[in-house]
């Protein structure tokens, strides 16, 4: 499969700003900002097919005067897949793309870089219950209802249906975006539930939930008799740990009632999950897993608008795989859809501060979370820990969105 990753997309006003404090004028600063490469993209993936056509364009885009498509270094042709490297501005990419969409035999390559260019931009705005979300200005935070008497997380502390609903109510009152009401654990080594008995946990919470708070409700669940009951009971959207890779019903489910849903990447199953794992590209198998789930899903009707997606952080990953994943959330944005990432209290977090239990994690949960919304790789982040990830985003927004730096740093005024 042919993939566009981009390396670098650099933000127009933050290069005017460059050449404002370099102190070039006007017409001199359009000039660049016309001229320069905004984009670079790393291609994997392609055949000779592609290579022929790329070379072919640049070789025909370096004669003197003509600048039509983006410069194009192809990588070593011994490598196992063919990849290179694009770099020019939108309009420049725009025409490549054109290119080879009009041709069929390459409409792979077109849609891996509109794909790409589209990944710079938020990802379409997502309406869960009467709520609608909208992205890139911050980070929204899904609180966690664990109904399960063996939760990794809290022991059980809140197995029972009251104390459960009284758990999700103080999480909507700390300032939860979205409540995720789950019946079954699904920590390393853990054993299914029945289909009877996860229903009989989640279903009265979400009840008494829908009943006492607008906050919108997910259910973490893979299984479609469970989630057909949950969206009755109040449940917009299914958290699917399994990316619809286990229950084929599931994505019928969710179309059938209009609901959004989240598909997390998982290698292997909670009770294998971490006897192994392995990646030869994680990236790549990440967004490979995900891109399938998102086809089931909107195969059986699912709005794409309506799609988040996870990359599972501690579901089949060694401690330098989730910090890798971590570091790279950004180029999950080639999906275009928003992004959720679950580091809560998890074990890679104990392994990093000394062995901690998950009780004592709190302060290396927070900093993964200011870390994931500092890089602008994450759209929603769950824990457990609400008002405290509240407090920790506030500053980390607030740090994104300063602009107080002087009078330089101030828009100039339209028509001044």
């Amino acid at each position: 499969m042919i993939r566009a990753h981009p390396l670098l997309a650099e933000r127009p006003e933050e290069l005017e700003l460059a050449f404002r404090r370099m102190g070039l004028p006007t017409p001199a600063r359009e000039y660049l900002l016309e001229k320069l490469p905004q984009y670079r993209l790393l291609l994997t993936g392609l055949t000779r097919v592609e290579g022929r056509f790329l070379k072919g364009l640049f070789e025909a885009s370096e004669a003197p005067g003509r600048e039509e498509y983006p410069s194009y270094v192809s990588g070593d042709p011994r490598t196992r897949l063919g990849s290179g490297m694009l770099t020019g501005r939108r309009e420049q990419f725009e025409r490549l793309i054109a290119a080879a969409g009009a041709e069929p035999e390459l409409a792979g390559l077109a849609g891996a870089l509109t794909q790409a260019l589209g990944s710079v931009v938020a990802p379409a705005p997502l309406t869960l219950g009467g709520r609608t979300f909208t992205f890139g200005a911050r980070t929204y935070v899904m609180g966690v209802v664990n109904v399960t008497p063996d939760s990794f997380s809290d022991g059980g502390r809140y197995a029972s249906t009251e104390a459960a609903i009284a758990h999700g109510l103080k999480l909507a009152q700390a300032g939860a975006d979205v409540l995720d009401v789950g019946g079954e654990s699904t920590r390393p080594g853990s054993q299914p539930v029945s289909t009877e008995e996860e229903l009989a946990r989640v279903v009265p919470v979400l009840e008494g939930l829908r009943a006492r708070t607008q906050v919108p409700l997910s259910a973490d669940t893979t299984k479609a008799a469970v989630a057909r009951e949950a969206l009755k009971a109040g449940a917009v959207l299914i958290n699917d740990i399994s990316g619809f890779h286990f229950d084929p019903e599931l994505p019928r489910v969710v179309a059938e009632a209009r609901a959004a849903c989240c598909l997390m990447h998982m290698q292997g199953t909670p009770q294998t999950m971490q006897q192994a794992p392995r990646y030869e590209d994680i990236l790549d198998e990440v967004l490979t897993f995900l891109e399938e789930g998102v086809a089931r899903a909107v195969a059986a009707g699912v709005a794409r608008e309506s799609i988040l997606v996870d990359p599972g952080i501690g579901f089949g990953k060694t401690l330098g795989h989730n910090l890798f994943l971590l570091r790279r959330l950004g180029d999950l944005r080639v999906l275009g859809l928003p992004v959720l990432v679950g580091t809560s209290r998890k074990g890679f977090l104990g392994a990093l501060t000394g062995g901690k239990p998950a009780g004592e994690r709190l302060a290396a949960t927070l900093g993964s979370v200011a870390a994931v919304a500092a890089l602008g790789g994450a759209d929603f982040v769950r824990v457990h820990d609400v008002a405290e990830a509240r407090d920790a985003l506030a500053v980390i927004e607030a740090l994104r969105a300063a602009s107080e730096g002087g009078a330089l740093y101030a828009k100039p005024k339209v028509g001044g």
